[in-house]
C-alpha cells in the first residue's frame, strides 16, 4: 500500500485520540468518586440495619415493661385485698395466718418484679440513647452519601463530555485518512489495541521492541510512501527523522 508520508503521519493524531478515549474509558471504570459512593452506601446500609436492630430491641423491651407492669399491678391488687381481709378481723385464726404468709410472699414477689422492671427500664433508656446516636450517625451518612453521589455524577458527566468531544475529533481525523489505510489501521487496532505508532530509534512505539537489522534494512529501503508495519506486532510504523534510519 502506498500513501503519502504526510498522510501516513496523520495516523499518529488518530492514535493519540484513540489512546485518550481508552484513558477516559479506564478512568470511568476506576473513578474514586464511584468507590466512595459504594463505601458510603455500604456504611449507610449498615447504619440503617443497626438502627432497625435497636428499634426492635426497644419494641421487645416495651413489651417486657408492659408485662412486668401488669404483673406488679396484679400483685399490688392481691396485697390490697389481703390487707383488707386482715383489717376486717373477720378471718379465723388459721386463715389469718395463711393470709399473712401469702402477704409475705406477695411482698417478695412485688419487690422482685419491681427490680426486674427497673432493670428493663434502664436497658430501654440505654437502647433509646443508642438509637439516638445511630439516628444522628445515619443522618450524617445520608448527607455524605448525597454529596458523594453528586460528585460522582458530576465526574461521570465531565468524562462523558470529554469522550463525546474526543470521539467527534477522532471521526474528523479518521475521515481525512484514505479508506484502505484507515481500514488497515482499524484492523490492527482491533487486534493489538494500537493501530499506528512512531518508529523511534529503531524501536516500535507500540510493542517497544527494537527491530533487528534485516527487518530494519527492509524498512529503510522501502519507499517513503510505502506503508510499513512492525515485524513483531504488525502496527503501522510512521517514519520520521527520529526513526534512526
Amino acid at each position: 500500500m502506498k500513501v503519502d508520508p504526510f498522510v501516513q503521519a496523520r495516523l499518529l493524531t488518530v492514535a493519540a485520540a484513540d489512546a485518550e478515549l481508552v484513558r477516559i474509558a479506564h478512568k470511568r471504570k476506576t473513578l474514586p468518586e464511584e468507590a466512595q459512593v459504594a463505601r458510603l452506601a455500604e456504611s449507610r446500609q449498615s447504619s440503617k440495619d443497626a438502627a432497625v436492630a435497636v428499634e426492635i430491641t426497644i419494641d421487645d423491651l416495651d413489651r417486657d415493661i408492659k408485662k412486668l407492669e401488669a404483673d406488679v399491678d396484679g400483685v399490688r391488687k392481691r396485697i390490697t385485698r389481703d390487707d383488707e381481709l386482715l383489717a376486717s378481723g373477720a378471718l379465723p385464726a388459721k386463715q389469718q395466718t395463711d393470709v399473712e404468709h401469702e402477704l409475705q410472699t406477695l411482698h417478695r414477689r412485688q419487690e422482685n418484679l419491681e427490680e426486674d422492671l427497673l432493670e428493663v427500664m434502664e436497658r430501654r433508656e440505654t437502647a433509646v440513647a443508642e438509637l439516638s446516636a445511630k439516628t444522628d450517625e445515619l443522618a450524617k451518612l445520608e448527607i455524605d452519601f448525597a454529596a458523594a453521589r453528586g460528585a460522582f455524577e458530576d465526574a461521570v458527566t465531565e468524562l462523558e463530555k470529554a469522550s463525546l468531544a474526543k470521539s467527534a475529533e477522532r471521526e474528523s481525523l479518521i475521515g481525512n485518512i484514505p479508506d484502505e489505510l484507515a481500514t488497515a489501521y482499524e484492523r490492527q487496532r482491533a487486534t493489538y489495541g494500537l493501530g499506528a505508532a512512531l518508529l523511534r530509534a529503531r524501536q516500535c512505539g507500540a510493542c517497544r521492541i527494537e527491530i533487528d537489522r534485516g527487518d530494519l534494512a527492509a524498512i529503510t529501503n522501502a519507499a517513503s510512501d510505502e506503508v510499513v508495519t512492525c515485524p513483531e506486532c504488525g502496527t503501522i510504523l510512521i517514519r520520521t527523522d527520529e526513526s534512526g534510519i
